[in-house]
């Protein structure tokens, strides 16, 4: 029994069809697996996409600024017209956690006398704002320069 069934295997596995069967589907699979391979490939070298930046928390930005930032107005990036001036931070070991406290600035003008901690500092929405003049400043500056005009 046991070679009957051998030699009826046999016979199958010998047939023309079977083996032109076989060989369509490993043709086929083949061309659709190096299409789809050739179109990986072809997408993960475009070098015109662009590549999203990642955004910074409040430390990584002020790490590039000039006593970690201290004095410098930021402002989260969907803010409109509100700031704040870092006064302190306090920073973990690895440079990109920890604690800051600021006076908040809308307008140029200061909300409040007193640094408040700043919330959200982990975010990463954060900015730097290179062009904040302050209104006390640039009033305070004009009021000398009447002064000095008015002397000479």
């Amino acid at each position: 029994m046991a070679s009957a069934l051998s030699s009826r295997v046999e016979s199958v596995r010998n047939s023309p069809s079977l083996r032109f069967s076989l060989n369509c589907i490993r043709a086929l699979s083949s061309s659709s697996s190096s299409s789809s391979a050739a179109a990986a490939v072809s997408s993960g070298e475009n070098p015109n996409k662009s590549k999203r930046r990642k955004k910074k928390n409040l430390f990584e930005v002020a790490q590039f600024l000039p006593n970690w930032g201290i004095g410098y107005h930021m402002a989260k990036t969907h803010w409109n017209e509100v700031s704040y001036e870092i006064t302190k931070i306090n920073l973990y070991k690895d440079g990109r956690h920890g604690k800051a406290w600021g006076v908040a600035f809308k307008n140029g003008l200061p909300l409040a006398d007193a640094p408040k901690k700043i919330s959200g500092v982990h975010k990463r929405c954060w900015r730097y704002l290179p062009n904040v003049v302050k209104a006390l400043e640039s009033s305070t500056d004009s009021g000398l320069k009447v002064e000095t005009e008015a002397a000479s």
